[in-house]
């Protein structure tokens, strides 16, 4: 199977996003960084939902009255796989010192980047099942909503560049440096795309289970990691109305796109 230029789309998002450390201050206000990750959950969910979760339904719908269960099946393991993930991976979130996963002597910054890569492993195994299953002719997934994803999510990566690069710039990190590991923490989704596309490819029948499976690592970033983040200290309803903006936004492209 082909590889499609698509898959770019999302890191393009979070390079330019990373490139604000030459542009902005070394910090990004409480108030912006709320509203950012509030944006980042709602585009996420949508995705999960319009992009994901509904096309693995209707994918299943010669199952009758149990068309439900790849859908609850491939989310409850998408689940379970970031959970374990979260567990694992030695990692460290924006405005925390309390390192997450198993212990090692990585550097802060190393483990922050390790943050933002865990959670975009599941956006690119998004991107690569979509282009997959337009790309095979399923009538559930268009390569117009195949490619609504990818800008969806290219969107939401891009103020998660700005996180991460940001930060690490005002920790003392040089500005190349933080450009260059704000960069490299979107480089996964990339490969995670092609590693499903190459997997799909042998295994169409589970289209279903991927989509779902993609759609629960998701849900799990959000709820476990952003929306947290977003709602700590005060204006938490800053955070509510970014949420609210990317989710209409990304439903906004998958319904008239897809």
């Amino acid at each position: 199977m082909n590889i499609p230029s698509g898959i770019w789309i999302p890191f393009i998002g979070t390079t330019l996003g990373a490139a604000c450390v030459f542009l902005l201050k070394n910090q990004i206000q409480p108030l912006v960084q709320k509203i950012l990750l509030g944006f980042a959950s709602g585009v996420m969910v949508a995705a999960a939902v319009w992009s994901l979760l509904i096309p693995a339904i209707d994918m299943s719908s010669h199952m009758g009255r149990f068309s439900f269960l790849p859908a609850v099946v491939g989310f409850i393991i998408g689940i379970g796989f970031l959970l374990i993930m979260d567990l694992l991976i030695p990692h460290l979130h924006i405005d925390s010192d309390k390192p997450e996963g198993l212990k090692s002597g990585l550097k802060k910054n190393t483990m922050l980047v390790l943050a933002v890569t865990l959670h975009n492993i599941p956006e690119g195994m998004a991107v690569g099942v979509t282009f997959a299953g337009a790309a095979t002719g399923n009538s559930q997934i268009t390569m117009a909503g195949a490619i609504a994803l990818a800008v969806g999510i290219s969107i939401q990566n891009f103020p998660e560049g700005a996180i991460i690069s940001l930060p690490l710039c005002s920790n003392g990190t040089g500005k190349g440096k933080a450009f260059f590991l704000g960069m490299l923490s979107g480089i996964v989704e990339p490969v995670a795309a092609v590693v499903t596309i190459m997997l799909t490819a042998w295994i169409v029948p589970f289209l279903p289970y991927l989509l779902a499976f993609a759609a629960g690592a998701m849900i799990y970033v959000v709820v476990e990691e952003l929306i947290p983040e977003a709602s700590q200290g005060s204006h938490s309803n800053i955070g509510t109305i970014g949420f609210a903006v990317g989710f209409l936004i990304m439903m906004t492209l998958d319904v008239a796109l897809g």
